[in-house]
């Protein structure tokens, strides 16, 4: 899988913007069907998390996720189904991402240190596993607009930040799993 360059991510996301409301409904309700688990994980568990900060910010990281899941498959085809991938590579990601995400619930009591290295860890191992880090960057810019907007969103930039590198990382774990 090569990484995005920069025509190839702002034609995605022309697509992603001129995609309409039913169409749209259509491809989640695809995505929903082909990969049940990631877009439960993307969809409910990781917004909910970003909520805990600000709910405005939790819809914005909705949205992006959508234009994330459109830019995929503009680029690299249609999703691999979940039945074409084996059951291990998602409960791998899964045990990969639990603990990390964990240290970033702040409600959640852990040790200071112990937090703080998981979340070094966490950060440092999206940067070095995601090559799309054009994509990461064009969605960073658009959270920080949207937060500059409203002083009480500027807590949950890097909350929102993370988890959407962590989405367009199990983006492109998953298709290049499922291209193998």
């Amino acid at each position: 899988m090569h990484e995005l360059t920069n025509q190839e991510l702002y034609q995605a996301l022309e697509y992603a913007k001129s995609i309409d409301e039913d169409t749209g409904r259509s491809m989640l309700e695809q995505f929903q069907l082909d990969q049940t688990g990631l877009a439960q994980t993307i969809f409910g568990i990781f917004p909910a998390v970003i909520a805990r900060e600000n709910q405005d910010m939790s819809y914005l990281f909705m949205d992006l996720c959508f234009d994330v899941l459109c830019i995929f498959q503009k680029a690299f085809g249609p999703l691999p189904s979940q039945n074409d991938m084996d059951f291990d590579w998602a409960e791998k990601q899964a045990v990969l991402l639990d603990a990390e995400l964990q240290s970033l619930i702040k409600e959640k009591p852990m040790d200071d240190k112990i937090r703080a290295r998981l979340q070094d860890r966490f950060a440092n191992r999206v940067i070095e596993d995601n090559p799309q880090l054009g994509l990461v960057k064009l969605m960073n810019e658009a959270i920080d607009d949207y937060a500059s907007e409203n002083p009480s969103r500027v807590p949950a930039i890097k909350i929102t930040q993370t988890m959407i590198a962590v989405v367009i990382r199990l983006f492109n774990n998953l298709y290049s799993h499922g291209k193998r």
